[in-house]
């Protein structure tokens, strides 16, 4: 099978180039690295590159907290993966979105909405895997929000995943026929977002106060109140985030 990963340079990207190759698919890699730019690129060579493909996996990701951005990043990519998919007679496309993103569409999260929304109304057969936050998280919480020695960590709850879980259930889902919406995919254990990042500071022997802050609004209280938490019917992966961190 040949598969196409949008996105395939990215953290979770990369473990499905990874994993799809050790199963055996033929894999390209959709990405400005690999000369492929899904905002700007032109819809030709789009479509030429996805020529021969059976399955399209879109990961692709952009480092934002504003609504604005993310809604165009979402919009723009997934729109112009569908017309070129289109062309190139691609039969399944894929989209990894993110658990209670339909319940809480602010900030990033307004983008994912989004997308969802137009794969399901998009006229190629597809499959929608929510995913909790992954593992890297706390660590890209750590690195982003600094006022001086203070890293600021939002007060949050989480249940959070090891994106290589999430990349063997992308290429799973690849292998089978367009499911809709799949069964949703979390972590083994539910954790406060304050104690993941102390506990990668510790582990990583990092240095900085970290301060806990509830974020204003709609979305502040959906990081505190489970609406990001998923129900008893998903499915969990097995590596715990305090595992996860050994391996750093």
């Amino acid at each position: 099978m040949k598969i196409a990963v949008a996105g395939g340079t990215g953290v979770v990207g990369h473990y499905v180039v990874e994993g799809a190759e050790r199963r055996g698919h033929d894999v390209i890699t959709l990405s400005r690295a690999a000369g492929v730019d899904l905002m700007t690129g032109s819809a030709p060579s789009l479509a030429g590159a996805l020529q021969g493909v059976d399955v399209a996996i879109d990961v692709s990701s952009v480092q934002t907290q504003s609504a604005k951005k993310s809604e165009h990043f979402f919009g723009t990519v997934t729109e112009r993966m569908f017309a070129a998919e289109k062309v190139a007679g691609v039969g399944h496309h894929i989209a990894l979105s993110i658990v209670g993103s339909d319940n809480a569409p602010y900030g990033y999260y307004a983008g994912k909405a989004l997308q969802e929304r137009i794969v399901i109304e998009g006229s190629i057969p597809w499959t929608i895997l929510r995913a909790t936050q992954f593992h890297e998280f706390a660590s890209q919480i750590f690195g982003q929000a600094k006022l001086g020695p203070i890293h600021v960590v939002p007060k949050m709850i989480s249940q959070p995943i090891a994106a290589w879980e999430v990349a063997n259930r992308l290429v799973e889902l690849a292998e089978n026929a367009p499911a809709g919406r799949a069964t949703d995919l979390a972590g083994p254990e539910v954790l406060r977002m304050v104690d993941m990042v102390t506990a990668y500071v510790a582990a990583t022997h990092a240095r900085g106060t970290i301060l806990e802050v509830p974020l204003p609004g709609g979305f502040g209280t959906a990081l505190r109140n489970r609406t990001l938490l998923p129900d008893s019917s998903a499915q969990l992966g097995t590596q715990t985030y305090a595992e996860w961190l050994t391996l750093l």
